[in-house]
């Protein structure tokens, strides 16, 4: 399915206790045809507001690291686990994901990057489904659906601890690196 026919499907969505706090539901961004994709948790007010993902400051700084390896945010695709935005930015709740992300694997399927970046713990745990810690899991480079999954840290966890912006440079160094 088409990029365009998985926003279609989803349309006006009331799958889940979500929808109820939305402004806008935020689907994803960029190429339909990306070699990298970024996956996130879930977008923040700015993202509701705008129905983009990573447009507030984590994105501002997404958009540095995308642009450190040579990229532009046209040239990639970004996505999040959770299209809605979750009240007062709380996490999401098991049930939130189990119902978003089929809509998150059927962009994936539809994209079919090349190589795909799990940013923060609640995308490695949708996309990996592991349990682990992203500080043990990043570092390294997995299989994923016929492409190299790269776990990093989250860019909102980077604007709380920019001393860890070191580990996602290394860990952006990969991802350019199976790019080449």
């Amino acid at each position: 399915m088409s990029l365009d026919g998985i926003r279609d499907t989803l349309g006006d969505c009331t799958r889940c206790k979500l929808h109820q706090g939305r402004t806008t539901l935020v689907f994803g961004v960029g190429r339909a045809d990306a070699d990298l994709m970024f996956v996130g948790e879930a977008p923040g007010r700015d993202e509701d507001l705008q129905g983009v993902p990573f447009v507030g400051r984590a994105g501002q700084l997404l958009t540095k690291i995308i642009e450190s390896i040579g990229l532009t945010r046209d040239e990639v695709y970004i996505a999040n686990v959770i299209k809605c935005r979750p009240p007062q930015n709380r996490n999401p709740e098991p049930d939130e994901v189990e119902t978003c992300e089929p809509f998150l694997f059927d962009q994936l399927a539809a994209v079919q990057p090349r190589v795909v970046v799990a940013l923060g713990a609640f995308a490695v745990r949708t996309l990996l489904k592991s349990e682990q810690p992203i500080s043990r899991l990043r570092g390294q480079v997995f299989d994923y659906r016929g492409a190299k999954l790269v776990p990093t840290f989250h860019p909102a966890f980077l604007l709380r601890s920019p001393d860890r912006k070191r580990d996602v440079w290394e860990d952006m160094k990969k991802v350019r690196a199976l790019l080449a």
